[in-house]
């Protein structure tokens, strides 16, 4: 297996570093990763995560009839890229040998506010040359926050998902609670579980829900206990699609405006 790895290394190496004709060769290593390229390089030769098309993809429509390649060695070697996209994707051994190659590894950070969000469309606009398109991503993103600000008009909401998880600051999540006007109520910071008897106890004033119209979400997990269905009965703002929730890109300033959206209607404004 040694063996294999490292004759793979060096054949990965040894390749060229940019194609010197045809279209850019563009590997993503996952499905966050997938939503970028396929915004911001779709004339690109692409090769997409298996995930590009699953349902809690946000570009899905655009991924169908695309080519497909699994995060590894041996795939990369076979397709040869010039520029690689990745979240979390990637095993370290296959990072390790695209940087001896010289390929351009481009990461999405882990944004945890709107501004870093902004960042990672500049950094993989840019790397992937297409600066302009990432700019009119990030107007895009500004437009719907700007439709977004003032909806939840400071009333309380609680996130939380079929596994029974919340959200406090220093995450997206909370990001998006705030720029659609809500204030979160769940005080600790990051994700915790959102206990049923805590919501036995004292349930939230209001629910934003993620994941739960996703069919292979947890369906036995705490958030669909049936104490905690009685407690968001009535008092949830929305579902949050789940294609906006599992990458940090642009569509979280568009989920942030869908809550403020319903917010709006449900008070009657």
């Amino acid at each position: 297996m040694k063996a294999w790895a490292g004759a793979a290394a060096a054949l990965l190496s040894a390749t060229p570093g940019l194609a010197e004709a045809g279209p850019l060769r563009v590997m993503s290593l996952d499905q966050c990763a997938d939503q970028y390229v396929l915004a911001l390089a779709p004339e690109a030769e692409l090769a997409l995560s298996p995930r590009a098309d699953d349902p809690d993809a946000w570009l899905r429509e655009a991924a169908r009839g695309r080519a497909r390649a699994r995060p590894t060695l041996e795939a990369a070697i076979g397709f040869r890229p010039d520029v690689v996209v990745r979240y979390w994707g990637g095993e370290p051994r296959l990072l390790a040998a695209l940087e001896r190659r010289g390929t351009r590894v481009l990461t999405v950070e882990d944004a945890t506010d709107m501004a870093g969000v902004r960042a990672n469309l500049r950094k993989v606009s840019t790397g992937l040359g297409q600066a302009k398109r990432g700019d009119a991503l990030i107007r895009h993103m500004d437009r719907r926050l700007a439709q977004a600000a003032g909806g939840g008009r400071g009333r309380e909401a609680v996130y939380v998902t079929p596994g029974g998880y919340t959200s406090g600051s220093g995450t997206l999540i909370d990001a998006m609670l705030t720029a659609a006007g809500f204030r979160n109520g769940t005080r600790a910071p990051g994700f915790q579980p959102l206990g049923v008897e805590q919501i036995a106890l004292q349930a939230p004033a209001l629910f934003v829900r993620g994941f739960f119209n996703l069919w292979r979400s947890d369906w036995r997990g705490p958030g669909r206990h049936p104490v905690v269905s009685r407690a968001a009965r009535g008092r949830t703002v929305t579902d949050l699609p789940p294609a906006a929730l599992g990458c940090p890109a642009w569509f979280a300033a568009d989920a942030s405006a869908q809550l403020a959206d319903a917010a709006r209607k449900e008070t009657g404004r």
